[in-house]
């Protein structure tokens, strides 16, 4: 069984896959036991070939396949489903996340308290668009608000959480947006840690400024209503 199952989720992300796959080798190998799990979200371009000829020099490699097209939130769930460890890292298939970061949230889990149960990616420097950067500073503005998740940024790709945990999490499309406010709500606490954040070099963004806000507000007052519901209780066995 791997220490650690890195998964991935793409959708037309051709030209990104090589060299993605070749840095997160880079950064684990010799250093932890893993897997990589690439799930494809129904791309219409060859991204499927690719991660299949990729199986030959990546021995850790698993690729997943959605029939019908289904979303991030679902290819990460489905993702999180398939792996073998008890703990899974998670980033985004475009390459801006930085796999050498990996270790770091590694490192930051093995000093933290037990009921830390998520590691939060943290851009403090974000190489998007303007536009982008403003979308995601009022998001993060008006999230953290409503939500009281005491988190900088929960749209980073780049999260380690133990497995068991994400899988007790109410799912909804959109939800790995909100992952910091659930793991909350199921009575565990997260640390965000400062990674690196790229430009992106190939292929196009999947996400439009008025797709995050529209479908954001709703997001936000369906976790809000989860938040106010939710209910922990400790049990001692007798």
């Amino acid at each position: 069984m791997p220490q650690l199952s890195v998964v991935v989720p793409v959708f037309n992300e051709r030209d990104n896959i090589p060299p993605l796959l070749a840095e997160i080798a880079a950064a684990l190998r010799g250093k932890v036991d893993f897997e990589i799990v690439y799930v494809d979200d129904d791309s219409s371009d060859d991204s499927r070939a690719i991660l299949q000829a990729q199986k030959a020099s990546y021995p850790e490699l698993r690729v997943l396949h959605h029939v019908t097209r289904s979303g991030q939130s679902t290819a990460v769930w489905n993702g999180v489903h398939a792996a073998h460890s008890p703990w899974v890292a998670t980033l985004d298939g475009d390459g801006q996340n930085d796999p050498a970061d990996i270790p770091k949230l590694l490192a930051a889990r093995d000093t933290a308290g037990r009921n830390v149960k998520l590691l939060a990616g943290w851009r403090t420097t974000r190489r998007d668009s303007f536009n982008k950067r403003i979308s995601s500073k009022i998001a993060n503005a008006v999230r953290s608000r409503m939500l009281r998740d005491a988190t900088p940024d929960t749209g980073c790709g780049l999260k380690l959480f133990e497995r068991e945990v994400f899988l007790r999490l109410p799912y909804f499309d959109h939800m790995h947006r909100y992952l910091p406010a659930l793991v909350k709500r199921a009575g565990f606490d997260s640390q965000s840690v400062p990674v690196g954040h790229r430009p992106r070099t190939a292929g196009k963004s999947k996400y439009g400024m008025l797709d995050r806000l529209w479908v954001g507000i709703a997001d936000l007052r369906g976790v809000a209503w989860l938040m106010r519901r939710a209910k922990v209780t400790r049990v001692q066995e007798l």
